[in-house]
């Protein structure tokens, strides 16, 4: 399983790759910027599937890609 740390290092990685501020990608995936900020910054480790779905689809990549 992969640890939170790298879902939080892959998302910050693509998101800035994209030029995206934490908030446009927050609206973009449609979910909370307080539950943006836990996942990017590593506080919580095992976000929702519903969430790393969001995320995903907001950068335009798989749940697969974001996780390895």
């Amino acid at each position: 399983m992969t640890s939170g740390k790298t879902i939080s290092e892959n998302i910050k990685k693509l998101r800035t790759k994209l030029g995206l501020t934490q908030d446009d990608l927050t609206k973009k995936a449609d979910i909370k910027y307080t539950t943006f900020m836990k996942v990017e910054s590593g506080t919580v480790n095992k976000p929702s599937v519903q969430t790393v779905a969001n995320i995903a689809k907001a950068l335009g990549i798989s749940i697969e890609e974001l996780i390895k």
